[in-house]
């Protein structure tokens, strides 16, 4: 993938300073995990089962692989996981070409980083395919790369993905910062070592040792992410 952002942008700052910020997809950047539910309750309509409103906390945030697998044993549906990773994907592409809506803060946030120099890579547990379309629609050139779920052998919780992530910047995981907005993402990027802001969107995320929780990306700015990495 061709980007508007040197590479050497990753190497360029002091060696306490902010060197990178990885943001999650799905309910961090774009308003999407509510997409993703609904796509899952329309497939598994078809199939002639409803899921209980409590398995989206479970499902939320999580790889294909474990959340369709989930709700596949959990309803006892006659689908196989490949099938239904196929199924779910068409329906959340449906959704994301009606239009793909950032979250509030998050065109600002995306600007100021870009007016600061920061490098800014994605990084999701969603497939390339997906990642891609909402790219084409939020604008690919904010960010130096992304990193998708089924380019990785191991994927969120696994700190696979934040490791790569550091590792293609040249950076130090712990002068990074990561944001997101679920208990799994959360967990990747805190065991790759990166500091930590949660925005949680579906199910709610606790305060912890390195990790801040704030109500949205409207509390987030430069400035904000710099001290998050000067004062760990």
């Amino acid at each position: 993938m061709t980007s508007t952002v040197p590479a050497s942008l990753f190497r360029a700052n002091g060696s306490s300073a902010l060197q990178a910020v990885f943001l999650d997809m799905d309910g961090t950047l774009v308003d999407t995990e509510g997409f993703w539910w609904d796509a899952e309750v329309e497939a598994f309509a078809a199939l002639g089962h409803e899921l209980d409103a409590s398995w989206r906390d479970i499902v939320v945030g999580g790889p294909m692989s474990r959340s369709a697998g989930y709700l596949i044993e959990a309803t006892g549906a006659d689908i196989t996981l490949a099938e239904l990773t196929v199924l779910l994907n068409e329906k959340f592409e449906q959704r994301i070409d009606r239009g793909v809506p950032l979250m509030p803060g998050a065109e600002r946030l995306l600007t100021e980083l870009a007016r600061h120099s920061i490098p800014t890579a994605l990084v999701s547990a969603s497939h390339r395919r997906i990642i891609d379309r909402v790219l084409a629609s939020v604008g690919r050139d904010r960010f130096a790369y992304s990193i998708a779920g089924d380019e990785v052998t191991r994927t969120k919780p696994h700190p696979e993905p934040y490791l790569t992530a550091a590792e293609r910047a040249g950076a130090d995981p712990a002068l990074c910062a990561v944001i997101e907005d679920t208990a799994t993402g959360v967990a990747s990027a805190e065991a790759a070592g990166c500091r930590v802001v949660a925005v949680p969107s579906v199910a709610p995320i606790a305060p912890a040792g390195g990790r801040v929780v704030v109500r949205s990306l409207e509390e987030v700015d430069v400035p904000f992410l710099r001290t998050l990495i000067s004062g760990a």
